[in-house]
């Protein structure tokens, strides 16, 4: 990555003499990010970090607006959508009649994996359940193998646990071209689907009281993934690169500087959210930054794979707890999820 001096204009609002020792790279960062964004929230929320060679954004208001207002280019490949996309990239019509099809075989991929751990003592969900769905999800629908859809997607889960349905299970290719077509536009979201997932059961897993509620009430499902993309999103780190000079609360950044916009900082900004730490499903504070936008393919079956997945959880399990003085630590940088959540199935 080509260095980019910071202008003295750009650094005078906010970093007269920054530590150089503060870097999204640095032992802070890695120990606890959360409290890490918190420091840059309320004394840099526009920093040069030198290790980076990127501009650090952490602030609710200024990430929202340079993820929004243009300005920004990032990669070419990969998911059409991202936190903060105001419109999808896509440009093909989806029927309605595909989401119901690709929902029933989510459904039927998400019992079979559920009922494969409801009799055993303990399990890793994020291992034998969140990172499989997606996948068998997509493979069930298209036809794909496991190994085409994971080759596509990214590294697969250890064949060393429980293996996922094979799609003759739930209906090789079913709902023709427009189901498979819609599954195959989602295969780039599948890992960030995965660990997404394993936040949401993370977190329900954590509030018994609202776990409770979600299993009474199906419905509030859809709310609760929304909080947890809030308050655990997969992706953390947005990585762009300034095309013109842009001007936020904090300063300037000049065109041509590489940007790291850290949605997981904004989306646990107190000026923004009330009580930002805890996970709320009752939540009523728009505009976390999530997928991407509602209208959004991909986004879409994201969130009917989350209800899919709680539903089938809870359902063959309905004694599921966490196991005892276990800790779903996350991990990642760029993205973040925890790396296994044991639980106790029955």
């Amino acid at each position: 990555m080509t260095t980019v001096e910071p202008p003295e204009a750009a650094m005078a609002p906010a970093l007269a003499a920054p530590p150089h020792t503060l870097s999204l790279l640095g032992p802070a960062a890695r120990r606890d990010p959360y409290a890490f964004y918190g420091v840059l929230r309320r004394e840099h929320p526009l920093l040069w970090d030198a290790r980076l060679e990127a501009w650090l954004l952490s602030r609710y208001a200024d990430v929202a607006h340079a993820l929004g207002g243009g300005g920004l280019a990032g990669p070419r490949r990969g998911p059409c959508c991202g936190p903060g996309t105001v419109r999808c990239a896509q440009e093909y019509a989806v029927p309605e009649s595909a989401f119901a099809l690709l929902r029933e075989v989510c459904a039927r991929t998400a019992y079979v994996l559920a009922r494969r751990l409801a009799g055993r003592e303990e399990a890793d969900l994020v291992e034998e359940f969140c990172r499989w769905l997606p996948t068998g999800t997509i493979a069930a629908a298209t036809g794909l193998s496991y190994a085409a859809v994971m080759g596509r997607a990214g590294p697969a889960p250890s064949r060393n646990r429980a293996e996922a349905p094979a799609a003759t299970d739930v209906g090789r290719g079913r709902g023709g071209t427009g189901v498979a077509l819609l599954a195959a536009r989602c295969t780039n979201q599948a890992v960030l689907t995965g660990r997404a997932l394993a936040s949401l059961m993370a977190n329900l897993l954590a509030n018994r009281e609202q776990l409770e509620l979600v299993r009474a009430v199906p419905a509030l499902i859809g709310q609760a993934w929304e909080e947890a993309l809030r308050r655990n999103p997969p992706v953390h780190v947005v990585l762009r690169r300034a095309t013109r000079d842009l001007a936020i609360s904090a300063g300037a950044i000049p065109a041509g500087a590489a940007v790291a916009l850290l949605v997981g900082a904004a989306n646990r900004d107190p000026d923004r959210f009330a009580e930002p730490e805890r996970f709320d499903l009752h939540r009523t504070a728009p505009g976390a930054l999530g997928l991407g936008p509602a209208d959004c393919p991909a986004v879409r079956v994201a969130e009917l794979q989350a209800e899919c997945a709680v539903d089938a959880l809870l359902t063959a399990m309905p004694g599921l707890r966490a196991a005892d003085a276990f800790d779903p630590a996350e991990s990642g940088l760029l993205t973040r999820a925890p790396r296994r959540l044991l639980v106790r199935p029955s």
